[in-house]
């Protein structure tokens, strides 16, 4: 396994993990809303936040899903795009990008 693999494999197990709280947080596992309205106002722009969080981090995580199985493939350094080599300086930066930078720009 490359480092590549690697580090998306753990990119992968952390957004679980955060994925897993974010549920637990929105069925509220830790108690009932409050009684106080201003505390529930509170507590409700706090769900808004963690709703957005949790969606980015679903989106973050078909995307590590996406490289890992190209990976396994055999065209994990390759552009979807182009079909040229991703830079490995960019694979680096985005261990779970699947196009150069050209292709990312147009």
């Amino acid at each position: 396994m490359n480092n590549r693999q690697s580090e998306l494999e753990t990119l992968r197990a952390d957004l679980k993990a955060r994925l897993s709280r974010y549920e637990a947080h929105q069925h509220r596992e830790d108690g009932a809303l409050e009684k106080d309205f201003e505390e529930q106002a509170v507590q409700t722009q706090n769900d808004e936040v963690v709703d957005s969080l949790e969606t980015e981090t679903r989106a973050e995580l078909i995307q590590i899903e996406h490289a890992l199985e190209r990976i396994r493939h055999g065209v994990g350094e390759e552009c979807e795009g182009c079909g040229e080599e991703i830079d490995p300086r960019r694979l680096q930066v985005l261990p779970y990008t699947t196009v150069c930078v050209a292709c990312a720009e147009d």
